[in-house]
């Protein structure tokens, strides 16, 4: 019999089990594919940056999920060359909505060679009838007529949307991470097997990918400027977390809560490990040509804020351990008064090397990047639009979908105190989210009689 933390963990698993996906042991399916997906992007992005075609036809895109990251998203979209339009938006709520829409109206997006005088009002074109509020109203974004959707909602939606958009057959640019549990890792490889037959375009949101000043550091260090990397160190140390959760009115249910507090609850967001270091876990992999065998490692709860509850941890340490024996130590910590850093190292026989935020060398081959670089966040939808201009293969999933397992597996690992090996993780059935999607309806966690949400326990939480 399961202790309330274990079926808080564990959650809640939908009733239909033909929804389930199946399991996955091709561990070389996901090592070649995050190998082979790195290679022409890292080659082509200086050369193609400058070969966009013009006068093609109007590209029209929907956005769901207008929070910060969606916004942006729709703003750099339209700043890509070529003509296009914001055509529809959808998100739960519809004051964030009209929030992000009034923002983009005013907006004077610069571009990476240019600034649009007259603003970004003109390519918006986004009526009444296609401003879309609620769970389903991404399905009606979907289906408005666009060609480009942007997925940027909560983190747990990413997989459904995904699927829905690929089974309409629109491109696609998602936010990372692209699902926050295996299952929904898996959801995703599925429908982008359908979406790579369809010819879809398909963009994530890992920046770093389309970075010149970390292509190049890359470069070197898989060419061997350091020799063999024995141990990598990331770091994302920082104060307490930004987003404090809003006040609570005494009408708003606990579902609605959580929905606009996304970042304190992990079924929403997957705990920083899964959100915020998937970044630095898709450097390591892309590095390493791999993904970590397994991982162990601590972490939990000590600095509590009223404002900031939840049931995500405060701070992680876990060593992931990859097939040729080598060590990522993965360091995470959100509490006032301690050391800052965030950075993303790698050590050798011949040297060190950070990769962030400073591109640099130290060792027999010094080397630090000196050249400009250009917005990372505009160049990844630059790209992505060529390519549907173009009709260039264009499909980031499989080495974001590589990375997010990452984080989970080092969640896991974290959460339950256990050695995770990655077969078991990739596998597993444990399924984050509700039983129901309505405002009214239950979370998968709720607060006790003390208002605070349960949290794991390692040593007796259940992850797999």
């Amino acid at each position: 019999m399961q202790t309330a933390p274990e079926r808080q963990r564990t959650m809640k698993t939908k009733a239909n089990e033909s929804n389930a996906t199946p399991g996955i042991s091709r561990r070389g399916f996901l090592k070649t594919s995050a190998a082979a997906a790195s290679g022409p992007l890292v080659a082509g992005l200086t050369i193609e940056r400058a070969a966009f075609a013009a006068g093609n036809d109007t590209i029209k895109v929907a956005l769901v999920g207008c929070g910060g990251r969606g916004s942006g998203a729709a703003a750099q979209a339209l700043s890509t060359r070529g003509p296009v339009k914001l055509w529809a938006m959808a998100d739960l709520f519809a004051d964030r909505l009209e929030a992000s829409l009034l923002n983009l109206m005013r907006s004077r997006q610069a571009t990476y060679d240019r600034e649009m005088p007259e603003g970004l009002g003109a390519k918006i074109e986004v009526p009444p009838e296609r401003r879309f509020v609620g769970f389903d109203s991404y399905k009606a974004a979907i289906d408005s007529g666009a060609d480009v959707v942007i997925l940027a909602t909560h983190q747990h939606f990413r997989p459904m949307h995904y699927e829905y958009a690929v089974r309409q057959g629109k491109h696609v640019f998602m936010e990372k991470p692209i699902a926050l549990d295996a299952p929904g890792v898996r959801q995703v490889l599925a429908a982008n097997e359908e979406a790579k037959k369809k010819n879809l375009k398909v963009a994530v949101g890992l920046h770093n990918r389309h970075s010149l000043r970390v292509q190049e550091t890359v470069n070197r260090l898989k060419g061997g400027a350091i020799g063999p990397i024995l141990l990598m160190r990331c770091y994302s140390n920082r104060q307490v977390f930004a987003r404090e959760s809003l006040p609570r009115p005494p009408q708003m249910t606990e579902m609605e809560y959580q929905l606009r507090n996304p970042y304190h609850f992990v079924w929403l967001c997957g705990d920083y490990l899964v959100d915020t270091m998937v970044h630095y876990f898709d450097i390591y992999n892309w590095v390493k040509g791999d993904h970590p065998v397994s991982a162990q490692g601590q972490g939990g709860r000590t600095f509590y804020q009223p404002t900031q509850q939840g049931d995500e941890f405060d701070h992680h340490f876990v060593e992931f351990t990859y097939a040729d024996g080598s060590k990522l130590f993965a360091q995470l910590r959100r509490m006032l008064g301690c050391w800052s850093e965030e950075s993303v190292n790698a050590d050798g026989p011949k040297g060190h090397a950070m990769i962030t935020p400073r591109a640099q060398i130290e060792g027999e081959t010094a080397w630090r990047f000196s050249g400009a670089s250009a917005n990372p966040y505009q160049v990844e939808l630059d790209v992505l639009f060529d390519a549907i201009r173009r009709d260039k293969p264009h499909n980031e999933v499989e080495y974001a979908a590589v990375a997010t397992m990452t984080g989970i597996l080092g969640r896991m690992a974290s959460y339950s105190g256990q050695m995770i090996e990655w077969e078991k993780a990739l596998n597993s059935q444990v399924r984050l989210g509700p039983a129901k999607y309505a405002f009214d309806a239950e979370p998968p966690v709720v607060a006790g009689a003390d208002g605070r949400y349960p949290i794991a326990l390692p040593g007796v939480s259940k992850v797999i």
